[in-house]
């Protein structure tokens, strides 16, 4: 969805202005571009599937978007390192990146339908998401899987974490792992924050409306919270 500048509510003129300043700044130089590159690696590269991509012989993404139609295989992206949009724009992941970049830019959304295809071996596991079920009676399944209509199914919180896996800024390591766009860089199934010491969603976004000013890569950081969305709300 694009009208990032916008925010849905706040309770204060003064800081949604300055908000709508640094939006429209970083909307000027740089359009998104970044961002909807990675989000458009993680669309290809099947990250959304994870661990149904595991094991696979071979993972098919296609995406459609109006009369359009692209296929990837999901095997020629990486899931730690984000190929960056080809020159020729005819190729199908450059226009997958232009949707979505002409998405986040724009006042309106762009709709995308995507299908994923994986050749597992005959008779092996699927993995769909696990329902959250407290004060389980005594003797019950303490495990129930998540479906619809009768069939296996992913939670949309797991492919949302899955398809905003991008923050790699969190470090200088240049061989570091991708993990979601969180405030705190949280990952939960490791129980870690990577993002506790001034590197935080909100330390960087209070310095970049008072100064005007921060790093480009935190920037996109900053700005991809923001299409992640969330209440942030302050002591002051």
């Amino acid at each position: 969805m694009g009208q990032l500048e916008e925010p849905t509510a706040c309770n204060t003129p003064e800081f949604e202005e300055k908000v709508n300043q640094v939006v429209k700044a970083y909307r000027s130089e740089h359009q998104f571009k970044e961002l909807a590159t990675r989000y458009a690696n993680n669309i290809a590269n099947g990250r959304f599937l994870w661990r149904n991509r595991v094991g696979a012989e071979s993972v098919c993404i296609k995406v459609k978007h109006g009369k359009e139609t692209w296929s990837f295989n999901a095997y020629d992206y990486s899931l730690n390192e984000f190929s960056p949009s080809p020159n020729d724009s005819n190729h199908p992941f450059a226009q997958l990146v232009a949707v979505i970049q002409n998405g986040l830019q724009g006042d309106g959304f762009k709709y995308l339908e995507i299908t994923a295809f994986a050749k597992l071996g005959l008779g092996q596991h699927v993995w769909p998401s696990q329902e959250m079920v407290l004060n389980i009676p005594k003797g019950e399944k303490s495990k129930i899987l998540f479906k619809l209509n009768d069939c296996a199914a992913m939670h949309s919180e797991k492919i949302g974490n899955a398809l905003r896996t991008i923050d790699t800024w969190y470090t200088d390591d240049s061989n570091v792992k991708a993990i979601a766009i969180e405030p705190y860089g949280s990952v939960t199934s490791r129980g870690e924050a990577h993002r506790i010491s001034k590197n935080d969603f909100y330390t960087l976004f209070h310095k970049w409306l008072k100064d005007g000013e921060i790093p480009a890569e935190q920037q996109h950081y900053v700005i991809a919270t923001l299409i992640r969305g969330g209440v942030f709300g302050g002591n002051e």
